[in-house]
């Protein structure tokens, strides 16, 4: 594919997927994953949980940290660039238009009731994202990535511990395996 028509397909792939998702970056994420992975090719499902899991550690709204690292990732700077563009763009536009209407917006009961539906579809897509993303972990069939899986869901749900802090110590462990695993790599060769 020429590099014109890569950077094209780029910026409109997250330009349609930024316009046509409500609910956040959570939301986009299984959308992303089916355009890059399973329809374009362009990265692995193993890289795109690798992305995935940056950009929701990294600060920022994970919509936009994720088009960053996928576009990096397919086309390097000006395919983050790119990206990035193509996933603020629509936000942007939007979010000016019911900014001039607002009060109109706020008060109409047409647009309260098609929010309030839109929470159930929000709401069944990530229950499929947490599904697939959390399949591909069990497929692994490594302990470590499953006994965390189920320890950080455990303390969020049961125990009401932070999201901050479950992400800081799943980095920690994930950091930790990665110098183990450098050593042992180092150890055999």
């Amino acid at each position: 594919m020429k590099t014109k028509e890569k950077y094209l397909t780029l910026f409109l792939s997250t330009l349609q997927l930024s316009a046509c998702t409500f609910g956040g970056g959570y939301v986009i994420v299984p959308l992303m994953r089916r355009k890059f992975e399973e329809d374009l090719k362009w990265i692995s499902e193993e890289e795109m949980m690798d992305l995935v899991a940056i950009a929701q550690s990294s600060p920022g709204a994970i919509a936009v940290n994720a088009s960053i690292l996928i576009g990096y990732r397919v086309a390097g700077i000006p395919g983050a660039l790119v990206t990035v563009l193509g996933t603020v763009l629509p936000p942007l536009v939007i979010i000016s238009v019911i900014s001039l209407f607002y009060q109109a917006f706020r008060d109409n009961q047409v647009v309260s009731m098609v929010m309030k539906g839109m929470q159930a579809g929000v709401a069944a897509v990530i229950c499929d994202v947490v599904l697939s993303m959390g399949h591909g972990v069990v497929k692994g069939r490594q302990l470590l990535p499953c006994l965390v899986m189920a320890g950080a869901f455990a303390a969020a749900f049961f125990f009401d511990v932070s999201v901050v802090l479950i992400i800081l110590v799943c980095g920690a462990i994930g950091a930790v395996q990665a110098i183990l695993a450098q050593r042992a790599g180092k150890g055999e060769a």
